[in-house]
């Protein structure tokens, strides 16, 4: 995707810990883009939420569930 087609996406900044347009976030501390507002919001909850979901596929996957 170009700049031109992010604008106006929204992003979680990880330096400001709050949602900002692609416009306003530097790229090495963006987390997305979400199509909404709220879904940036619970973009560190989404992340959690996966990682738990991998680490219990792995431990499935390796026996150890």
């Amino acid at each position: 995707m170009t700049s031109r087609e992010l604008s106006g996406e929204y992003w979680y900044c990880q330096e400001h810990h709050r949602v900002e347009r692609y416009e306003d976030t530097d790229s090495s501390n963006r987390i997305g883009p979400f199509g909404t507002e709220a879904e940036a919001a619970r973009a560190l909850e989404t992340i959690a939420e996966r990682n738990e979901r991998y680490d219990q596929e792995d431990a499935a996957w390796d026996g150890d569930a």
